[in-house]
């Protein structure tokens, strides 16, 4: 099973293919924060838009008194722009129409990654969690699309002897 450290190599991967965003080590485009620790600290001068930021997850467990216990990981990425006029509307609404492409991009990414097996953290992705809502932050003026999605994947229940004394 995929940790959350795989999560985050996969997403700032991501970041460093898509065409829109190219973060790189001189031009920073990824971030893997809270999103409020994220949005108070944008004044760095190392920060590039747009921004593809990973938030970290949450996680429960499915049992359905069965064999198989599941573990859901919830969490989300946003991404993020900076606009000038938070009050322009038609500035705001062309930010958020690119970010949603952006945001296209990446689900069908992800879902191609899916798809090939080839990506173990992307392997259990619920493509139908997948949920987003726009962002308008209007006292640091960025908008942005945040994302929420879902990866449920077996959990091993066998007990390694191993591990206790």
């Amino acid at each position: 099973m995929s940790n959350f450290s795989d999560l985050i190599t996969y997403f700032e991967t991501l970041a460093k293919e898509h065409v829109s965003i190219l973060h790189s080590e001189t031009e920073k485009h990824f971030f893997r924060f809270e999103i409020d620790e994220v949005l108070a600290g944008l004044n760095r001068t190392d920060v590039c838009f747009p921004l593809l930021i990973l938030e970290g997850y949450n996680f429960d467990f499915t049992d359905n008194r069965s064999d198989n216990v599941i573990k859901n990981r919830s969490g989300a990425f946003v991404l993020l722009n900076s606009i000038y006029d938070s009050s322009d509307y038609e500035l705001v609404h062309e930010i958020w129409d690119e970010l949603e492409e952006i945001g296209d991009d990446i689900i069908a990414r992800i879902r191609a990654d899916k798809e090939s097996r080839m990506v173990p953290v992307v392997r259990n992705f619920s493509m139908e969690s997948i949920k987003a809502s726009l962002i308008l932050n209007e006292i640091g003026n960025h908008a942005g699309i945040r994302y929420t999605f879902t990866i449920s994947s077996p959990l091993n229940t066998e007990v390694n002897p191993d591990k206790w004394i």
